[in-house]
């Protein structure tokens, strides 16, 4: 009875050490095999493994610690910052931007910077520069004036231009004058390129008025900016010789307060503009003719309007060719 307690007793013990033995082995196994998946998984996430990792600068993390996802979402509050950094005056108005003090004491003279030796100067422009320096409120010296207008031109601010002028922010900065653009003041025609013509000049015009054709209405400073028509190089300086001018009468005693007749552009700048007035013409003292045909594929941006446009168009321009016309 002893003997068989004893090898009974042998027998279970030889079973506990052959399961530790083996279930041992496994756990270990095992916990191997978890500790080498976890590491693969680790260097997956850290892939690729650059053996120089160290000293690698991240791109991915921003500043202050910020999420990738959260910095890529713009908010409407960040727009209207980036807006403002792009127009970094667009709030200028006269009494903010313009030195009143300068007229009120010196008068309303006109100061206009000197060409430099070299510098492409437009037709147009050059008409602009005459008419000022023949007016009267012309003056060659820059402590009696308190508006300043520059020799450059700025009309065609086109990269794809011959008249463009290349540097012109740095060489305005140069200008002992310029003072941040306060009481200066920019003509401009064109702005931007093709195929997407934006507000940029291409310098900044910092707290200067900005006299230009076809403004859009997010850059436009109200009771600051000027908007001015465009016109071709062809357009007059002056509109006569000495002695043409028979009457002086405001508001002219004629039959037509205001005559238009021009293209109207479907597409690009300047076309809401001229889209826009179209609603002026009554036939009788307001008269604005315009036509569709411009450019080769002015039919692939046709609207309702261009049919009735064209045939007014084509009508001469005095009484008897405008009796059936009629503004709706």
């Amino acid at each position: 009875m002893q003997a068989r307690k004893k090898y009974i007793l042998i027998a279970f013990c030889a079973c506990w050490l052959l399961l530790f033995y083996f279930g041992g082995a496994q756990i270990r196994q095992l916990k191997f095999l978890a500790r080498r998946q976890s590491e693969e998984m680790v260097m997956a996430r850290r892939w690729p493994a650059w053996d120089d990792e160290a000293t690698l600068k991240s791109f991915v993390e921003l500043p202050g610690g910020g999420e990738v996802d959260a910095g890529l979402r713009e908010s409407p509050k960040m727009k209207r910052e980036n807006r403002a950094i792009v127009y970094k005056d667009s709030r200028c108005r006269m009494e903010t931007c313009f030195d009143l003090s300068l007229c009120e004491t010196r008068g309303f003279r006109v100061y206009m910077y000197p060409q430099s030796r070299g510098d492409k100067v437009s037709e147009s422009y050059q008409k602009i520069l005459a008419s000022i320096q023949g007016s009267r409120y012309y003056t060659p010296d820059p402590h009696q004036a308190c508006l300043f207008v520059m020799g450059i031109d700025t009309l065609d601010r086109d990269q794809l231009s011959l008249q463009y002028i290349h540097d012109v922010d740095s060489k305005i900065q140069s200008f002992p004058l310029w003072n941040n653009g306060r009481n200066h003041l920019i003509f401009n025609l064109y702005s931007g390129t093709w195929p997407d013509y934006t507000e940029d000049l291409g310098f900044d015009v910092g707290q200067a008025m900005v006299a230009k054709a076809s403004f859009y209405m997010e850059s436009y400073r109200p009771h600051f900016d000027v908007s001015i028509p465009l016109f071709s190089r062809e357009h007059p300086q002056k509109g006569g010789e000495k002695g043409w001018l028979l009457y002086n009468n405001v508001p002219p005693r004629r039959k037509y307060l205001l005559v238009f007749k021009g293209k109207r552009y479907l597409t690009g700048i300047g076309s809401d503009t001229r889209n826009a007035l179209h609603h002026i013409h009554n036939g009788k003292d307001i008269i604005s003719l315009t036509t569709c045909k411009h450019g080769k594929d002015w039919e692939k941006h046709k609207d309702g309007r261009c049919d009735r446009d064209n045939q007014q168009y084509e009508k001469k321009l005095k009484p008897s060719g405008l009796r059936g016309t009629k503004g709706k």
